[in-house]
């Protein structure tokens, strides 16, 4: 698949040397937005390019784009598309959505039963998600794998999930269920029009969790929660 000069293809051994630039990047671009991601080291990344479960961007140059992989949960019946990263100089182009398709396509290809999910508090991404068949869910209906709930520790937003038991938090929870999956009746431009209740939603909700959170843990933790205010909503 080729978009503006740029190639995304099923990523393989051949690529396993881009792996520390990926897992830099990832770390970089978790800094600049001020949240945390599950870590990521540049072995684990190598190991899904040499299991085929991941999807690479790349210029017919060999310059590195963007890169997601898929990670399985809970026995695989659920799966995430899992550590989507374009370079910043190829964001806003069109090749997330490039990357996020294929991945997606490569997820119901290998587990054709599973159901796949996210958690994301970003509006493109769930843009993305809406077209693809996605739908928004509460946590109950994600994994309960440990290990998945684990990798939030390093977001800076871990202290409100495990104060709401584990049943909210900043991100939106969507999920594809291919048992109950039909054709997408949501056009992109469906969205379009109703992107600003999807913004609102997770306004509203932030500011709810965030005041909870104040009023729960009181003035000692006043300064962790102006800065997600300001990361929020300025």
């Amino acid at each position: 698949m080729e978009h503006q000069d740029i190639i995304v293809r099923i990523a393989n051994h051949i690529d396993t040397h881009y792996a520390i630039r990926i897992t830099d990047e990832m770390e970089a671009s978790a800094k600049a937005r001020g949240t945390g991601i599950a870590k990521r080291s540049p072995e684990y990344i190598a190991q899904k390019m040499l299991e085929g479960k991941a999807v690479i961007a790349l210029k017919p140059s060999g310059q590195w784009v963007g890169f997601c992989y898929i990670e399985e949960w809970s026995h695989g019946n659920f799966v995430a598309n899992s550590g989507l990263i374009v370079t910043p100089e190829f964001r806003k182009s069109g090749v997330a959505k490039l990357i996020k398709q294929m991945i997606f396509n490569l997820s119901r290809e290998k587990y054709p039963h599973a159901k796949i999910f996210g958690l994301t508090t970003g509006l493109a991404v769930m843009k993305i998600n809406s077209e693809l068949g996605y739908e928004p869910v509460t946590y109950s209906e994600l994994t309960d794998d440990e290990d998945f709930w684990a990798g939030c520790k390093s977001c800076v937003n871990y202290d409100i999930l495990i104060s709401k038991g584990r049943k909210n938090c900043m991100c939106t929870a969507m999920l594809f269920d291919p048992q109950e999956h039909q054709e997408p009746k949501e056009t992109a431009a469906d969205f379009k029009t109703h992107s600003k209740l999807y913004e609102r939603f997770n306004t509203v909700k932030q500011s709810k969790l965030l005041r909870w959170f104040y009023k729960k843990e009181g003035k000692q933790n006043n300064n962790v929660v102006k800065s997600l205010f300001s990361f929020f909503f300025h």
